[in-house]
């Protein structure tokens, strides 16, 4: 198979008959693409159909992806010289615009599938001008496991051209489908084959485990802490290898926890446990749904991600869209979705139920570091504490996934308590501003805004500040809101939201200051007043909070650099606190326009921006809501921006805060197996762990952690194996 890239075509190749765009509303991305593209959707209240300007009879065949317009398969034939009736399937990888140029171009990549493995063969040796042949990688999801079971698993993908000549000379008939090579679908990537063959195999090694631990009719299932993106990919991981996962949610389910979010939002009600950090889909739930990053994937887990997230329910332009989202609203369904796939493969959901302590083994002791203890431990049981029934039970396990999010504070705080390795992190903090959607539009594409295809623009944006600070903009949302997205009593803290449509009128993104560990260093008295409520908080059958003096670890005389770990909870709570204050104590936010902003001067009335921030904001002088540091760098860094996006500081355009939560501000220590570095079992992981940030990322750590502690599932069940051999 090949993967043809840099096939341009001008954005107005994609509407060749008159007023055929004319007919799409901005939210046509409500769509499927590919029944807009062919003109099959008619927007309510239109006269009859434009003719579509793409609907050809050379696009008819079903083995060419319908996202795939005529214009492009009429460009990719010519380009290589091939007729169509040499391809046996072509897929669409992506879709991305390049507007640096007039025209504006489309941009595709393709996966191209020939008949003839000779003709797939010359095309490589060829050199093209202006479009790029390589061979396309395998991105089906194989499991990383140190074990023959793996190769007990087919690797379940599209059946070469060989095969497929070797078919055709048997009489058989020339179908795609017949020969393994997927019709494009939601289903064409379904791994069922191999999930399956992956369950017996698990399945076998279990039994050796029950028969082996003397009559025990089943080993400890493995626990899963937190059901955002982290936990949600953990335990689908963990229930499609067979190994029955229990998670652990201190929220409530997704729809529940959508009317508690709008309670704070409409009547300024919080509740502590269900908002939008805590509950089922974790804080992306109630963000842009945003589903691309800039990490290495070298095994295409992003791939496996998206693909589950297509199954659940999610557009299929995710798969190809070069900054794929999803939105709210569809991100409830998707996430449902997930839930009863874990339950049907024999996973169990506990929600109301938050982890409140460990008991922990003792091992063998290690060399003391910085980071905190000195000792390796064996995970036995976790206490959960029931917020129904305001009791606690004992749930033994010796695997445990830890995908917290970064709101975890009393979690964190138990397991510094616990001496878990663990240390600062550096993290952001700032405002939300908003502008006119339509201003960016125009900013970015030009002539070409409001174009149907190209939607609600975006941006990314960079300034490194004279006071050697870096400020960048941070989870843009289109067409979006600020959302209060606090989790605590008497704390204001903003994040970004859109639906899938991106059709609101303000475009709105966090303006962040990077800040790093020796910013914010925390000395013990300050800890213990930051965490008085949880100091002072006694669940039943657990020990009380103690917040032990790092000096008593060792670690002041190993390092004299050493930041306490929860430093960062201490500014966060800090501003978040500041904040709730300067709204007027009401989770109304603080709020400013930008020209005020920049000349230092409380605001008293709206310009051309109005707030999308619910319940409200309360506008004022932003000057003391940061660090000076962090306000120099903003006030220096939004004219620059202005610069690389017309407009940006615009005088009437809206600052809103505090962004405290772009990251999590410490990091759970772990090896290479993924397990902590103190606790053997204890398997950080994702965004408040320190290893993601955003869905995609903490999906895919929550893949290769599962994938981990599979691996010891594995070899706990060869040593029992060969103990009884």
């Amino acid at each position: 198979m090949l993967r043809i890239s840099e096939l341009k075509l001008p954005l107005e190749r994609l509407f060749e008959h008159p007023g055929a765009a004319q007919i799409w509303s901005r939210d046509a991305q409500n769509l499927n693409t590919s029944e807009w593209l062919s003109g099959s959707v008619q927007k309510t209240g239109s006269t009859a159909p434009t003719p579509s300007p793409v609907a050809e009879p050379t696009q008819a065949a079903h083995n060419l992806d319908p996202n795939a317009p005529a214009v492009l398969i009429e460009h990719l034939l010519s380009t290589l010289k091939i007729a169509q009736n040499d391809i046996a399937q072509l897929i669409v990888f992506k879709r991305s615009f390049d507007a640096r140029k007039t025209p504006l171009q489309v941009v595709y990549i393709v996966d191209l599938q020939l008949k003839q493995a000779a003709l797939e063969a010359q095309l490589l040796e060829e050199k093209f001008s202006v479009i790029q042949v390589l061979p396309c990688p395998d991105m089906t999801w194989s499991p990383s496991l140190d074990h023959e079971v793996v190769s007990n698993a087919p690797k379940h993908g599209p059946a070469s051209p060989a095969a497929h000549a070797a078919h055709a000379a048997h009489g058989a008939p020339a179908d795609p489908q017949t020969l393994g090579i997927p019709h494009w679908q939601p289903g064409a990537f379904d791994d069922a084959p191999k999930i399956e063959r992956l369950q017996q195999a698990f399945a076998k090694h279990r039994s050796s485990d029950a028969q082996a631990t003397q009559g025990e009719s089943h080993p400890p299932r493995p626990v899963v802490v937190g059901f955002g993106p982290c936990g949600i990919f953990a335990a689908l991981i963990l229930a499609q290898l067979g190994l029955k996962p229990i998670v652990i949610e201190r929220g409530k389910k997704v729809r529940e926890r959508t009317k508690d979010t709008w309670g704070l939002w409409r009547k300024g009600v919080l509740q502590t446990s269900s908002n939008v950090q805590f509950g089922e889909g974790g804080a992306g739930t109630f963000s842009d749904g945003k589903l691309y990053s800039q990490t290495k994937d070298p095994r295409f887990l992003g791939r496996k991600v998206m693909q589950e997230f297509v199954k659940a329910g999610a557009p299929e332009e995710i798969l190809f869209a070069a900054h794929p989202h999803i939105g709210t609203f569809k991100l409830v369904k998707v996430v449902e979705s997930l839930r009863e796939q874990i339950i049907a493969l024999g996973g169990e959901i506990r929600f109301g139920q938050q982890m409140v302590n460990l008991d922990l083994e003792g091992t063998k002791t290690l060399k003391a570091t910085a980071f905190g203890g000195g000792q390796t431990r064996q995970l036995k049981s976790a206490l959960i504490f029931d917020e129904h029934s305001q009791t606690t039970y004992t749930l033994p396990c010796q695997h445990l996934v830890l995908a917290l999010g970064h709101s975890a504070r009393e979690t964190f705080a138990r397991l510094y308590d616990l001496d878990v390795p663990m240390l600062a992190k550096p993290f952001s903090v700032g405002f939300r501003i908003e502008h006119p959607q339509g201003l960016i539009d125009r900013a970015r594409w030009g002539k070409h805004a409001g174009h149907p295809l190209l939607g609600a623009a975006d941006y990314k944006l960079v300034h490194h500040a004279k006071n050697q600070r870096s400020v960048y903009s941070f989870c843009m949302c289109p067409g979006g809101t600020v959302v209060a997205a606090t989790s605590e009593n008497n704390r204001v803290v903003t994040n970004g939201m859109s639906q899938y449509s991106r059709n609101e009128r303000n475009a709105n993104a966090a303006i962040v200051v990077g800040i790093e560990p020796e910013d914010f260093r925390a000395h013990q008295a300050q800890i213990e007043d930051t965490f008085q409520e949880e100091l002072g908080r006694l669940f039943p059958g657990s020990q009380p909070l103690a917040l032990k003096p790092h000096a008593k670890q060792g670690a002041a005389s190993l390092d004299p650099s050493w930041v306490h770990p929860l430093s960062g909870v201490v500014l966060q709570r800090q501003l978040e606190s500041r904040a709730f204050v300067m709204g007027g104590q009401n989770y109304q936010a603080p709020a400013q326009l930008v020209g005020d902003f920049l000349t230092d001067q409380a605001s008293s009335t709206f310009a051309q921006v109005l707030p999308s921030y619910k319940p409200g904001v309360h506008l004022t002088n932003l000057s003391s809501a940061l660090p000076s540091y962090a306000t120099d760098a903003i006030r220096e860094a939004l004219p620059a921006f202005g610069k690389k996006v017309a407009g940006f500081d615009l005088p009437g355009a809206l600052l809103t805060g505090v962004e405290t939560r772009t990251s999590s501000p410490l990091r759970i220590l772990r090896d290479e197996s993924f397990q902590s570095t103190g606790v053997h079992g204890l398997y950080p992981a994702g965004e408040g762990a320190g290893f993601a940030g955003g869905i995609l990322t903490a999906a895919m750590d929550g893949i290769k952690v599962a994938e981990a502690l599979a691996n010891q599932v594995l070899l706990a069940s060869n040593a029992l194996e060969h103990i009884k051999t």
